[in-house]
C-alpha cells in the first residue's frame, strides 16, 4: 500500500478521535463566544494518558501545501504539525525525561554529553529572529481575493478575471512600536496583502493612510529614527508624542500631510476590520494591447471606517494591549469574516504624470475621489486565522518588487528605494536569500529560477547547468514570450516609459507644495473630527519639552488653518503665529470624512448585556440569541462568574470595561456586589450604595461619554437613571421589552456612534 496513503489514513484517524474528544468537552461550554485558546477545554487534572496531538481550531488554517518550487504538495496540511504522542528530539528519537539534565551524580555538575539539554537550550536561544525595524507589531489572517472582471481594460493580470479566486495572506501592523507594544497607540497601520496568483506572487504593501511622511526613500531612516524612542532612554514606546518626531516633521514640512492624518481619528482605528487600505504610491498597469495607465489602489472595508476616541485608546492600552489582534481573530472565529473591496483610481499615463495639477509620483499627495472615482475591481475576504503566529505572521516576507504581468511600479522616488530595502531587510531577518521558500511565502506558480544554495535552501535542485544559455540541461530554463494577450505564456514586462536627464540629487517643483493638501484634509473633516484633531495636536505637542519645537510646529499649523493653529496654541499657552503665505482655496472632499456613508453592518461587534441575577431575566436569553443571529457577539455581564439563568457569564463587574463594548444593554439594576469595595476593585470608587453597583455606573457613564449606543428595559431603565444618563438623547433607547429595545439599538449601531452627543467648540 502507498506509504503516503497509510500516513494520511493514520492522520485522519487521529483527527477524528481528537475531534470526538473536543466535541464531548465542548458540550458543556459556550462555543458561540470566541477566544477559546485550544480545540478542546483542558481537564482539571494534569493528563497522564498519552494522546495524539489535537487538531487545530476550526477557524485556523496553515499556508497552502506547496513545495519550495511552487508545486502542489500531496501531503495532508496536518503533516507539517507535530506527529505522534511521544516527546522526541528534533530527529525523532523518543525521550523519557525532559525535566532533568544529565549530571555526574545526583548533586554533581552537568555533563557536556547531555545532547538533549544542548539541543533544547540551543534551539531556545535561537527561537527569536530580529524583529522588523518598522511594522514589528502585527497580526495576520488567511483568505481569498475574488476578481470582478472589471479591470481588463487596464491590466492583463489574471487575478482580476471575473470569479477568479486567489488565496491571500494579509498582515496588519503598527509602524513605530516594538513587537511588545500595544495595539491601540496613535500610529499609521500597515496593510500588506500577499496574493498567491497563478502567475507568481503579488505583494500590495500599503498603509491605512493614502499618503506618507516623505517624498524620497532616502529620507526613510530619518523619519523612522525621529519617530522611534529616543536613543538615550529608549522612551517613549510606540508614540509620536515626543520632541524628536515633532522636531523632524516641523523642519521637514513635506511630512505635515501625513502627520495630520495621524492626528485625526484615522490614527486610532476601532479595528483592523474597519480600516481603509491604500497602495500609497501610483503604480502602472499594462493591458493586453500593451497600453499603460497609472493607478492608485484603495481597499474599502465593508463595515465602514471607524475609530476609537483617544480616551478609549488609552484605556484599552492598559486593559487589553492586544485589542486589535484579538478583535481580528475573534471575528474570524465567529464567522464575521472581514471583507474589503479593492478599487483603483485610473489616470492617463501622460509624460508629466500629473492629474488636476497633482503630481502622481509624489507620495505625500492624494487624489480626491471626487476628481477620480474609485472603480471596484474585486473583493477580499479573510476567513482563516493562522495556526502558528511565528511560522506565518512573523515570517511572512513582503516586497513591493513582487509583481505579476500587468502591474509595474513607477518612478516615485519613495517606491524606488523600497524596491531595494525590502529584500535587504529579509536577508537579515530571515537568515539568508531563500526566505521565499518559507511556507507562508511560497508561490503557487512553478519556480525555475537558477538561484542556488545559501542558508535554509529547502529545494533539491537537479541538473548541472543553473545558467543561461546552456546545452547540458537541454537549454532549460527558457524565457517566456512577450505577448501579453497570451495568458498561457506571457511573462512580466517592464513598462516602456521614457527616462532621460542628467544625474542630479533634487526633486521636481511639483513636489514643493506642502500645505494645500493638509488644508484640504482639515476642511473635509466634520466638526467632531476637527475637534479630535485639535485635541491630538494639543496632547502630542504638550508632551514635547522644547518650546522651539512647539513654536515651529505651530507655524506649520498656521500655514494649514488659522483656527487649528489658534486652538492648539491656546492649549500650549503660546501665541499663534500668522501664516507665512496666502492660504490655498480648496474644495472639501466628503470621502475623506469617516462620518460619510453608512449605515454599516455590525458584523463582529460586541454588545454587553448587564444582568441582575436577582432581577427579571425574562428577555435576556431571547436578546442574546437575537444578537448572535445579527452576526454580533453578546457578552453577558453579571456580578459574579459562572452562569445566570443557565446563560454563561463572560464578564463580571470586576473584569469588564466599557471600551471592550460597542454597545451596552441594561437588562437589570443590580445592587452592589460583595466585591464592590475600593480596596478590592479600584473601579468601585467611593463606598458602594445599595442602589446600583458603582462599577455599572462607571460602565454606563463611560459608554455615554464615548457616544456609544445604550439600551435599557425593565429594571435597566432605573440603572440608566441612577447613572445620570438621560433617556431622551441621541443613541439612548428605552422600552418595556428587550427585543424592541435591541432592534432600535442595532439600527443605531450602524452609524458606529451617536455623533450628536460629542460636544464641539466653535
Amino acid at each position: 500500500m502507498d506509504p503516503k496513503q497509510v500516513a494520511k489514513d493514520a492522520l485522519d484517524k487521529v483527527a477524528d478521535a481528537a475531534e470526538r474528544v473536543a466535541d464531548k468537552a465542548l458540550a458543556a461550554e459556550d462555543p458561540e463566544i470566541p477566544g477559546a485558546p485550544a480545540a478542546a477545554p483542558p481537564s482539571l487534572a494534569e493528563p497522564t494518558e498519552p494522546v495524539d496531538p489535537l487538531p487545530s481550531k476550526p477557524d485556523q488554517a496553515t499556508p497552502d501545501t506547496r513545495t519550495p518550487t511552487g508545486a502542489p504538495a500531496s501531503e495532508d496540511p496536518r503533516s507539517a504539525g507535530q506527529q505522534g504522542r511521544w516527546l522526541t528530539t528534533s530527529t525523532g528519537t523518543r525521550l523519557r525525561d525532559t525535566d532533568h539534565s544529565l549530571k555526574a551524580g545526583e548533586r554533581g555538575p552537568t555533563l557536556l554529553q547531555d545532547h538533549h539539554l544542548r539541543e533544547k537550550v540551543t534551539h531556545f536561544d535561537h527561537e527569536r529572529i530580529p524583529e522588523r525595524v518598522v511594522h514589528a507589531r502585527g497580526a495576520g489572517a488567511h483568505g481569498y481575493f475574488e476578481g470582478y472582471g472589471t479591470a481588463a481594460s487596464v491590466t492583463v493580470a489574471g487575478l482580476f478575471a471575473a470569479g477568479k479566486r486567489t488565496p491571500v495572506f494579509v498582515r496588519f501592523s503598527t509602524v513605530l512600536g516594538s513587537r511588545g507594544s500595544a495595539d491601540t497607540v496613535r500610529d499609521t497601520r500597515g496593510f500588506a496583502t500577499k496574493f498567491y496568483t497563478d502567475e507568481g506572487v503579488w505583494d500590495l504593501v500599503g498603509n491605512n493612510m493614502p499618503v506618507f511622511f516623505i517624498q524620497d526613500g532616502i529620507k526613510f531612516p530619518d523619519i523612522i529614527h525621529a519617530g522611534k524612542p529616543h536613543p538615550d532612554r529608549e522612551i517613549p514606546q510606540a508614540q509620536s508624542a515626543h520632541d524628536t518626531f515633532w522636531d523632524f516633521v516641523s523642519l521637514h514640512t513635506e511630512a505635515q500631510h501625513h502627520a495630520l492624518w495621524n492626528m485625526s481619528d484615522r490614527g486610532i482605528p476601532r479595528s483592523y476590520r474597519m480600516m481603509e487600505g491604500f497602495g500609497v504610491h501610483t503604480f502602472r498597469m499594462i493591458n493586453a494591447a500593451g497600453e499603460t495607465s497609472l493607478v492608485k489602489f484603495h481597499w474599502k472595508p465593508r463595515l465602514g471606517i471607524h475609530s476609537l476616541t483617544w480616551e478609549e485608546a488609552q484605556l484599552i492600552g492598559g486593559l487589553d494591549p492586544d485589542f486589535h489582534r484579538r478583535d481580528l481573530a475573534d471575528a474570524i472565529e465567529t464567522g464575521a469574516h472581514p471583507e474589503w473591496e479593492l478599487g483603483i483610481q485610473v489616470f492617463e499615463d501622460t509624460d508629466d504624470q500629473l492629474f488636476e495639477g497633482i503630481d502622481l509620483l509624489d507620495p505625500t499627495k492624494l487624489v480626491p475621489e471626487e476628481f477620480a472615482p474609485v472603480q471596484p475591481i474585486g473583493r477580499m475576504v479573510l476567513d482563516r486565522n493562522p495556526t502558528n503566529f511565528f511560522a506565518e505572521t512573523e515570517q511572512v516576507a513582503f516586497h513591493v518588487g513582487h509583481l505579476v504581468p500587468g502591474i509595474d511600479v513607477t518612478d516615485d522616488p519613495l517606491v524606488q528605494a523600497r524596491l531595494f530595502s525590502y529584500v535587504d531587510t529579509q536577508l537579515t531577518r530571515l537568515g539568508g536569500p531563500n526566505f521565499n521558500q518559507i511556507p507562508v511565502n511560497r508561490t503557487h506558480a512553478p519556480v525555475n529560477d537558477m538561484l542556488r544554495d545559501g542558508f535554509h535552501q529547502h529545494a533539491v535542485h537537479s541538473g548541472v547547468a543553473p545558467y543561461r544559455p546552456n546545452s547540458l540541461d537541454g537549454g532549460c530554463p527558457f524565457t517566456a514570450g512577450g505577448d501579453l494577450s497570451d495568458d498561457q505564456t506571457r511573462a512580466f514586462v517592464d513598462a516602456a516609459h521614457n527616462v532621460a536627464g542628467p544625474k542630479v540629487r533634487t526633486r521636481p517643483a511639483t513636489f514643493d507644495d506642502h500645505f494645500t493638501q493638509p488644508r484640504l484634509f482639515w476642511q473635509s473633516m466634520s466638526p467632531v473630527e476637527q475637534e479630535h484633531i485639535i485635541r491630538a495636536y494639543s496632547f502630542e505637542l504638550g508632551k514635547c519639552f522644547e518650546r522651539a519645537v512647539k513654536e515651529r510646529q505651530l507655524q506649520a499649523l498656521a500655514n494649514i488653518d488659522p483656527r487649528l493653529c489658534a486652538e492648539v496654541a491656546t492649549a500650549l499657552g503660546l501665541p499663534a503665529p500668522k501664516p507665512t503665505g496666502e492660504l490655498a482655496v480648496v474644495t472639501p472632499s466628503p470621502a475623506l470624512s469617516q462620518l460619510s456613508g453608512g449605515p454599516w453592518p455590525g458584523d463582529g461587534r460586541v454588545v454587553g448585556i448587564v444582568v441582575d441575577p436577582d432581577g427579571d431575566l425574562t428577555d435576556v436569553s431571547e436578546v442574546r440569541s437575537a444578537i448572535l443571529a445579527a452576526g454580533m457577539v453578546p457578552l453577558v455581564i453579571a456580578p459574579h462568574g459562572g452562569t445566570v439563568d443557565e446563560l454563561a457569564v463572560q464578564r463580571t463587574f470586576a473584569t469588564v470595561r466599557s471600551v471592550e463594548l460597542d454597545a451596552v444593554l441594561l437588562a437589570g439594576s443590580p445592587v452592589a456586589a460583595p466585591d464592590a469595595l475600593p480596596a478590592r476593585d479600584a473601579k468601585a470608587g467611593a463606598a458602594p450604595t445599595s442602589t446600583l453597583d458603582p462599577r455599572v455606573v462607571l460602565l454606563v457613564e463611560e459608554a455615554y461619554r464615548h457616544a456609544k449606543v445604550i439600551g435599557a428595559w425593565g429594571d435597566g431603565v432605573r440603572a440608566l437613571t441612577v447613572s445620570g444618563v438621560p433617556e431622551d438623547v441621541s443613541g439612548v433607547v428605552t422600552g418595556s421589552a428587550g427585543i424592541g429595545v435591541l432592534d432600535e439599538v442595532l439600527a443605531l449601531a450602524g452609524t458606529h456612534r451617536a455623533w450628536e452627543r460629542f460636544v464641539t467648540v466653535g
